[in-house]
């Protein structure tokens, strides 16, 4: 059965990051699930290496959930106020902990829908918790993954999230989905900026949407 055009493009895709990227991790700093949820948190609007220097010492107060549970709202916010919005992030951590103690006696739960259950988890942190934390086919969906992937063609002007998730997950290999997300988070991080991407340095422009009609406006 031959091949569409899109999937073939995201064969292309796959390809190509598989050979250039073939370790792709999240950029964040964790030991454990109940880190590395407190971590992607802090991490909503605000870079990953802000969020790096200000764990270390949340982590140290507060090395379990229970610890974090039987805190305030004020005091979790003297150690995060760096971060963006940390007010309303503070009351997240602290219902996310006591939520976590009171009805998964402590433990980061494994499946996305107890996941979304805890305060500041959508689904798009839910997601990132079972690709991560829990090595399953998941795809979460941020700025630079709805962004990048529409760009590029692979969702072909996805309206949301949902649908950009959703028509990933249905096109990748489930054996890379959870490592795609990083492709494109990284991608867009560092070579298809939002304002001026840097095609020059791009090595998938032969089937990037954005850079053929960029291409044929200046021909």
């Amino acid at each position: 059965m031959k091949k569409t055009k899109l999937q073939q493009k995201y064969d292309a895709f796959v390809a190509y990051f598989s050979e250039h990227m073939p370790v792709a991790e999240t950029e964040l700093e964790y030991t454990d699930p109940y880190q590395l949820l407190v971590a992607v948190i802090l991490s909503a609007q605000c870079t990953d290496k802000r969020v790096n220097k200000t764990t270390p010492a949340l982590f140290r107060r507060f090395p379990t959930a229970q610890d974090m549970a039987d805190s305030t709202v004020e005091e979790i916010y003297t150690y995060i106020k760096s971060i963006s919005y940390p007010n309303n992030k503070a009351k997240n951590l602290l219902g996310m902990a006591q939520t976590l103690v009171r009805d998964f006696n402590g433990v980061v739960p494994n499946n996305l829908d107890d996941l979304q259950k805890l305060p500041g988890v959508g689904r798009k942190t839910a997601n990132v918790m079972m690709a991560v934390a829990f090595d399953q086919p998941a795809m979460p969906v941020d700025t630079h993954v709805f962004r990048v992937a529409n760009r590029i063609g692979l969702t072909q002007n996805s309206k949301n999230v949902l649908e950009t998730e959703k028509t990933l997950v249905a096109h990748l290999p489930k054996a890379v989905i959870s490592k795609a997300h990083h492709w494109l988070i990284l991608h867009g991080r560092y070579v298809c900026l939002a304002r001026k991407p840097k095609c020059s340095e791009c090595g998938i422009t032969a089937i990037c949407d954005y850079y053929v009609k960029a291409n044929n406006q200046r021909s």
